[in-house]
Order: C-alpha cells, then structure tokens, then sequence
C-alpha cells in the first residue's frame, strides 16, 4: 500500500506574512445558504430533514505565488530562446509526475548560493544519477520559518549555474522548501546595488529566458522523504495565462 506524504503548506490567512504573500478567505457558514436557496424557490417545508443549507467560502485575496506554488516559464519571461514562453495551463503534464530525488542542501549557510559542486557531490555521495524526466527537491530546511515574518528573507538558494546544470541533466520539473528559488529577494537587491552588477539580481530564474523549465517553491515536509524511491505528483492548478498556480504537491512511497 501506498504512503502518501503532502509537500504542501496549507492556504490560509497568516498575519505575520508580508503583505505581497497574504492570503485572505471568507469562510461562509451553512445557515448563509439557507436564503439564497429560499431566494431560488425552495420552500423552507421542502428542505431535506437535517438540512441547514450548505457551507461555502470565497477566496478573497490570493497571489498565484503566495503559497506552495509552480512557477511557469512566463513568470522568468516572456520569450524563451526568442519563442513564447508556456504559462502554467500550457505546461506539459507529464512535468508534473516522476521519480523524486531529495538533494540535501539544509547545510549551507543563509546567502551562500547552491552551486554545481554541491549538488554534484551530494549526489555522488548517496549514489544517484539524475535521468531526464525525474523531480529534483533541494531541502535546505527552511521551512521551518514559514508563517514567519522573515520567511522571504532567509535562506541559501540555487545559483545561475546549478539551474543551468539541472535543466542540462533533463530535469523540466524542480522544487525547494524555502520561499524563493534564488537566494533571499531583499539580499539579492541588496547584493546587486552594493556590487553594481547588473546580472547578479534574480540570476537563477532568469535562466528561464534561455532553457524551458519549471520550479515549486515553498514546498515543506521533504525531510520526512528518503532520498529516492518515491514519486512526485505537482499538477498546478489550469489558471489560463497565469505566470504560476498554487499545487497541492505530494510525494507517493512504495506505489
């Protein structure tokens, strides 16, 4: 029998998320619905014996990368190699499944990028090969700030280089347990400003400008995975044109 393992944090409104990652959802309560369905020409001697209406709930504010999401090609650019970039409801499916490999990066140090070298040797050193077609997860840990009002700006993060290297193994589809793919958003501008090097900022996903791929982020959970011998299910939702889409990823042991 399968076990099932969610890689997903849950969609909800947390009060110490920066005001770009807010989630707001209005839960309606059964009895709401209990007029709307008078309104539409039941009466109330014809509802069903214990029926109080139905619950409901809107979400009211939501980023499509506010929570475990998939970033499409589009969000890095609008071209790849000068053709248009897939949005999220053009992306293939068969990205989406696959043998998972967990690559452990939870030693490196917050703004020490994640290089060829150090995916290199942990691969080496628990004995896999990389095979077009599988999921990559780099656990680095951070997960553990989620919820947390520093949670965008903490972390290690994959360099330009070990993307590229990725995506020249045959893997379309790659994921990390902390907010962003590249190192922490507010370091990277800072960085950029402080070196004066136009190319330093964002550097990691902009790889996507030349190479067609995806990556999750704020994925969780990866340390309750072995390394290998499991597979990785992303479908993100169809939202047509959309740079990203919130999934609910989960991971499959013993299928």
């Amino acid at each position: 029998m399968a076990t099932i393992i969610d890689l997903s944090k849950p969609i909800r409104y947390n009060e110490s998320d920066p005001w770009f990652m807010k989630v707001k959802i209005k839960h309606k309560p059964h009895h709401k619905a209990k007029w709307l369905i008078r309104l539409l020409g039941l009466p109330f001697r014809l509802f069903p014996s214990g029926f109080v209406g139905w619950a409901d709930d809107t979400i009211q504010k939501m980023g499509v990368h506010s929570t475990t999401h998939v970033d499409a090609p589009w969000h890095y650019s609008p071209t790849v190699n000068g053709e248009k970039a897939k949005t999220i409801d053009e992306i293939p499916l068969d990205w989406c499944y696959g043998d998972g490999v967990v690559i452990d990066m939870s030693y490196k140090a917050d703004f020490d990028p994640i290089t060829v070298s150090d995916l290199s040797t942990a691969l080496r050193e628990t004995n896999i090969t990389l095979a077009p077609g599988m999921i990559v997860l780099i656990k680095t840990g951070r997960d553990k700030y989620n919820g947390t009002k520093d949670f965008h700006k903490k972390g290690t993060g994959m360099s330009l280089e070990a993307t590229n290297w990725l995506i020249q193994q045959g893997i379309k589809m790659m994921g990390i347990d902390q907010w962003g793919w590249d190192l922490p958003l507010p370091y990277m501008i800072s960085e950029a400003k402080h070196t004066n090097n136009a190319d330093y900022f964002w550097s990691a996903h902009l790889v996507g400008q030349n190479a067609e791929y995806c990556h999750m982020e704020q994925l969780v959970n990866l340390s309750a995975l072995p390394v290998t011998g499991f597979k990785v299910c992303v479908f993100p939702l169809k939202i047509e044109g959309a740079s990203a889409a919130p999934a609910r990823v989960v991971a499959i042991l013993n299928e």
